[in-house]
Formats: structure tokens, C-alpha cells, sequence
């Protein structure tokens, strides 16, 4: 069985409870989960069948005891997890949108354990053994400069290692803040500029890849609506100019309708082949799934993020690249139907959606 690890930051997630605004929720009751990019991947990952390993900092408290217990009830491996005496438990606060009115996020994360805890404390030599992927986010990199450097000798330690390293642009403008005087996004351009070049396959949509790498196509409007997907081939190939290192690029492509309409699907550039594949497909053509109703939109990236690294570790949906991105698009699709970070569907439910299976009846 393929080993996925990853390295990131999880956190307590405190959820408003049925569309309602912070304001009408405290002081009251809040829904209390665990959720954070990697951690979404490697739980994601273990539920399609998949052998996971998440490697963060955690202070050393019965709350984190339990956020590391809810990553172990999916089968993700956190031995390597450090206890710190440095720090706290991150958490963020939620408030999901509807219909016209966006979600709202507000970050408590500042001084968590993984944003303190000292990159050399880390033993990747020893916890890259018998691992294949190593996958990290650029929300990572934005906590601190210690979690950036801790971050950056992992990428660089799993090349030595001979491991495929992926990495999710996962642009987010209230963290990008640890270097004063330097703008949120000249410091995601220059940390992540570091990075890259020991990435083989890079995750993004184009706000990512304009905001991080200021390579954009003004024309898109995805808030609009509507997207031209002709456009993406185009950006995805001024990135591999710029690093000519990454092998694979994955584009999500989300037509935001409203905060719970949504349009859905992926493109999958290959720059040694220069070939392109968009999923869902009608017959040739694009056909993104129309999502009318979401759950819950928070971890619908990771979730793709994951597919996208089961499928291609998959001996029978690796064998091409159409399989892949259409195993990861049903995937992500179906986290929107799901609360909660971790999608919780499993490789037969992907594979039906991605087949054709999309009335949603009563399985019996």
C-alpha cells in the first residue's frame, strides 16, 4: 500500500450552527471539530484506503490528546507528531455562508506549536522510510518563518529521500504576515519561490497563481459565474517556464454561483507531455458538476488535493492522467455534500459519482 505523509498545522474548528452569523452565536453553543489542510489530506487519503502519516507540532494537553485522537479514528498514523512544551492548539472560527452572503473566517492561530516548534526538531530521514508522497500547503509556509524553514527541509529532505513532493498554493492573505514591512503577498511570492523548485506536482486554482506567483489571465471571472476553462492550459505553462521542475499541475475550477451554488471540476496539465485533461467530462467536452446545495465547503481543496494523490499512487486510476483527474473531481464533489474537514467518502462512492452515478438515491 502507497504511504502519503504530510506536514502542516491542525486546529480546533468552532462552527456557527445553521447559517447563523457570529453575532447570533455567542455567547451560545458552537460546533467543535478538528480541521486543517494537510491533516484534511491525510485523513482524506486513509478513508479512500490509503496508508497516511501526519507530522505536525501539538502542545501537550487533553484538547490536542482529542484532535489527535480524531485523526487515529480514520486510520492517520501520528506518531510522529511532536509534543511541545511550546505553544497552544490553534483554532479558527467559522461562518458559513448561504446563498448570497459569503463564509467568514477570523484565525486564532498565532503561537501555535508547529509555528514555534524548532525545524531541526523534526527527523524526516528517519519518517520518510517506506514513504512514497510527501505533501505540504503554502499555508504552512505563512504561519512563521520557523514553520516556512521547517516546511522547506522537509520538501527538500523527501526529494533526497526519492519521494514525489506535491504542494497545494493554498494563498491566504490574514496569514502572510510575519515579516514586517513586507507585504502578504511579495513574502508568499519570495518563501514560496524557495519552495517550488522541489515540487513535482503543484495544486492551485488561478487566484492562488496570481496572488503567489503574479501569473494571471485578467479575462477569467469566476465570481462572475462563469469560467472559459480554454484559458487554463495557458497559465498552467507559464508556471512550468517559471519551474521547470514540476511535472504535473492541478487546477481546481470552482464557479462560485453563490455561497451554496457552486460549479465544479479540475484541469490536469502533464508538462512533459504537454497534454491536458479537464474533468468531469461530457462526452469530449467540459462539464463541471452543479452543486446546489453544499454542506460545507471548508476542506473541498484538501479533499482534491488527496483524490487527486490516491488516485495517482492507484495502479489502475494511475495508469492516465484522465482517470486521475476524474477520480479527484468526483472526490471533491462529493466533500461538498459532507460536514466537516475530512471527507468522509470512500473509493466505491467516488467511483460510482465518477461513472455516472449522480441521482443521489437511496442505496439499499
Amino acid at each position: 500500500m502507497a504511504k502519503l505523509v504530510t506536514f502542516g498545522e491542525i486546529m480546533m474548528r468552532l462552527q456557527t450552527k445553521a447559517g447563523r452569523r457570529f453575532r447570533q452565536s455567542l455567547p451560545g453553543d458552537m460546533e467543535a471539530i478538528f480541521g486543517g489542510a494537510e491533516a484534511n489530506v491525510a485523513a482524506s487519503f486513509a478513508l479512500l484506503g490509503g496508508q497516511a502519516s501526519f507530522v505536525s507540532a501539538l502542545p501537550e494537553n487533553a484538547i490536542a490528546d482529542a484532535c489527535l485522537g480524531s485523526l487515529r479514528a480514520v486510520g492517520v498514523d501520528v506518531s510522529d507528531v511532536i509534543r511541545s512544551k511550546k505553544g497552544r492548539l490553534g483554532i479558527y472560527f467559522a461562518e458559513a455562508g448561504a446563498n448570497q452572503r459569503p463564509s467568514n473566517v477570523i484565525y486564532d492561530r498565532d503561537y501555535s506549536s508547529v509555528s514555534l516548534e524548532s525545524a531541526g526538531n523534526y527527523r524526516w530521514s528517519r519518517i520518510f522510510k517506506g514513504a512514497d508522497w510527501f505533501h505540504t500547503t503554502g499555508i504552512t509556509l505563512a504561519l512563521s518563518k520557523i514553520a516556512a524553514r521547517a516546511a522547506q527541509n522537509a520538501a527538500e529532505a523527501a526529494k533526497k529521500a526519492g519521494l514525489t513532493v506535491s504542494c497545494d498554493l493554498n494563498f491566504r492573505k490574514k496569514l502572510w504576515r510575519w515579516e514586517d514591512g513586507t507585504a502578504p503577498n511579495d513574502l508568499a511570492a519570495r518563501v514560496m519561490g524557495e519552495l517550488l523548485p522541489f515540487v513535482d506536482v503543484l495544486i492551485a486554482n488561478e487566484e492562488d497563481v496570481g496572488d503567489v506567483l503574479g501569473i494571471k489571465d485578467d479575462s477569467l471571472d469566476t465570481a462572475g459565474g462563469s469560467i472559459d476553462v480554454q484559458k487554463y492550459p495557458g497559465i498552467a505553462k507559464k508556471v512550468a517556464q517559471r519551474f521547470p521542475n514540476i511535472k504535473k499541475i492541478a487546477f481546481t475550477l470552482r464557479e462560485s454561483i453563490s455561497a451554496t451554488h457552486n460549479n465544479w471540476g479540475c484541469m490536469l496539465y502533464d508538462v512533459v507531455s504537454d497534454s491536458v485533461n479537464f474533468a468531469p467530462l461530457a462526452g469530449a467536452s467540459y462539464a463541471p458538476y452543479h452543486v446546489t446545495d453544499i454542506v460545507d465547503r471548508i476542506g473541498g481543496g484538501d479533499s482534491f488535493g488527496a483524490a487527486l494523490i490516491y488516485a495517482s499512487l492507484d495502479d489502475e486510476l494511475g495508469a492516465n492522467d484522465a482517470r486521475i483527474a476524474a477520480f479527484a473531481a468526483a472526490a471533491s464533489c462529493l466533500c461538498h455534500s459532507v460536514y466537516g474537514d475530512f471527507n468522509y467518502s470512500t473509493k466505491s462512492e467516488v467511483l460510482t459519482l465518477m461513472n455516472g452515478g449522480t441521482s443521489g438515491r437511496i442505496v439499499r
